[in-house]
């Protein structure tokens, strides 16, 4: 299978709403395309995201990857975090998930970014295996907390 990566822009938000979607159904959330369009219609008309899109020969979407930036004070640098990353069940296993970690890392090293993180659901071991095969370490060091508001 040919897999082709781009940058997308807003006019892709159609072809990214439903990838959107499952990635949110696939953490439990409900189904709401609306929402789906909303959320990325948003990020890309306020320039706070990059999203890469993988799509086969035909066109046809295979998934996505979705990097929101931040900076890191101790390095005094711009930083990435890669939040969201979803690939259509029919086109697991096939590449596409590594072809889109490759797009994303090429373009935080292109912005002089000084890292790229992320974190994923504890049983989600199946990521974590394409993470670690890719040069991605589990941070030891650091606890991650959060707050739900």
């Amino acid at each position: 299978m040919t897999v082709i990566t781009k940058q997308a822009t807003i006019h892709d938000v159609e072809q990214l709403a439903p990838l959107f979607d499952a990635y949110r159904q696939f953490y439990g959330k409900t189904s709401d395309i609306a929402l789906a369009r909303s959320f990325l219609a948003d990020r890309f008309k306020h320039h706070e995201s990059i999203v890469f899109l993988a799509v086969n020969d035909a066109g046809v979407a295979l998934g996505f990857t979705q990097l929101y930036p931040t900076f890191s004070s101790t390095r005094a640098a711009r930083t990435y975090i890669l939040n969201d990353l979803f690939i259509v069940p029919d086109a697991r296993r096939t590449g596409v998930a590594k072809a889109l970690l490759h797009e994303a890392t090429r373009f935080a090293k292109a912005a002089g970014a000084a890292r790229l993180s992320l974190s994923t659901a504890i049983t989600n071991v199946t990521a974590q295996k394409l993470y670690e095969s890719l040069g991605w370490k589990r941070d030891e060091a650091f606890c991650e907390y959060g707050l739900t508001l």
